[in-house]
C-alpha cells in the first residue's frame, strides 16, 4: 500500500474568523472595531483591512513598544487607517480585565473589541464551515494554532470518522485548554476528534531557528508558495516529521491548511 497522501489546502483563517465578527459589529451599529494583537500579528493586518472594506475605524493595541520604522505588518495596517496604541507586556498580559476595558474606553469611546487572533464563538463558527467546502474526501486535516479558534472551529465541522490536528506555533502547551475552552463556549461541550501537537514551536512564538528557515525554503521551492515562518512551516515541519515517523496508517489522505503566506 501506499503512504500516506498530503494535500495542501491554501485557505486564509482570517477571513473566516472575521466573517460573523464584522456581521456582529454591524448589527450593532459600531462604528469603530478594537483588537489586540502582537506587532508582525496577521489578525491586525486583516482587521485593518477588514475594517476600511467595512466603513469601520480601527484600533490596534499592540504588545510591546512602538519601533522605527514601522515593519510590514505594522506599516499595512497604518496605511488601512488603523491607529496603534502601544502597551507593554505587564499591561497587555491584563488585557482582557475590565480595567483595560474602562482604560481604552476613556482613550478612545465606544468601540466593538474583537479578541487577539479573532478567537471568540463567532470567529469558531466560520471556521466550522471550512470542511464541509472541501470537495476532496480526507481523514485528517491539520492546521497551525495561534489562539485556537481555527482548530476549535474545524474540529466542530468535521464529518464521521474524520480528525484534525493542530500544530501549537507557541510554547508551553496550554493551547489545548483554549481550544477546549472555545468550543465549550460555542458548543457546550468540547469534541474528541482533535488533538494539538506542541513539540514543533521550535522555540515559541515567532522563533525561526536556521533548520526551520532551511526546511521552510526547501519546501516553498518544491511546492511553488512562500512558506510562512511562523506559523505555517512549524505545521509542515512537524507533519512531514509525522509522516515520516510512521505516524499515518497508508493510505491516509491528510489535508494541511495553509492559512498565510
Amino acid at each position: 500500500m501506499t503512504g500516506p497522501e498530503l494535500i495542501l489546502r491554501f485557505d486564509s483563517n482570517k477571513p473566516r474568523k472575521l466573517k460573523y465578527n464584522l456581521a456582529a459589529a454591524h448589527q450593532a451599529g459600531a462604528t469603530t472595531l478594537l483588537t489586540f494583537g502582537g506587532a508582525y500579528s496577521n489578525h491586525i493586518r486583516a482587521v485593518a483591512a477588514a475594517g476600511r472594506a467595512e466603513g469601520f475605524k480601527t484600533i490596534g493595541v499592540i504588545r510591546g513598544e512602538e519601533h522605527l520604522p514601522l515593519n510590514d505588518s505594522l506599516a499595512f495596517a497604518v496605511s488601512q487607517g488603523m491607529r496603534l496604541l502601544y502597551m507593554d507586556r505587564g499591561a497587555y498580559r491584563a488585557k482582557n480585565s475590565e480595567g483595560t476595558r474602562r482604560f481604552l474606553e476613556s482613550v478612545f469611546g465606544d468601540f466593538f473589541l474583537i479578541p487577539e487572533g479573532g478567537s471568540n464563538p463567532r470567529a469558531v463558527k466560520g471556521c466550522a464551515e471550512l470542511p464541509g467546502e472541501i470537495a476532496e474526501p480526507f481523514d485528517v486535516i491539520c492546521c497551525p494554532v495561534g489562539t485556537g479558534g481555527t482548530l476549535a472551529g474545524i474540529a466542530a465541522g468535521l464529518g464521521p470518522g474524520q480528525r484534525a490536528i493542530g500544530f501549537a506555533a507557541l510554547k508551553g502547551g496550554f493551547l489545548t485548554r483554549e481550544v477546549e475552552k472555545l468550543q465549550r463556549q460555542t458548543y457546550g461541550k468540547v469534541f474528541d476528534n482533535w488533538h494539538v501537537e506542541d513539540g514543533f514551536h521550535f522555540g515559541g512564538y515567532a522563533k525561526i531557528p536556521r533548520e526551520l528557515d532551511e526546511f521552510a525554503a526547501r519546501f516553498g521551492a518544491e511546492h511553488g508558495f512562500e512558506v510562512d515562518r511562523v506559523y505555517v512551516a512549524k505545521m509542515l515541519s512537524g507533519l512531514t516529521a509525522m509522516i515520516e515517523a510512521g505516524r499515518f496508517a497508508p493510505g491516509t489522505r491528510v489535508i494541511a491548511v495553509v492559512t498565510t503566506g
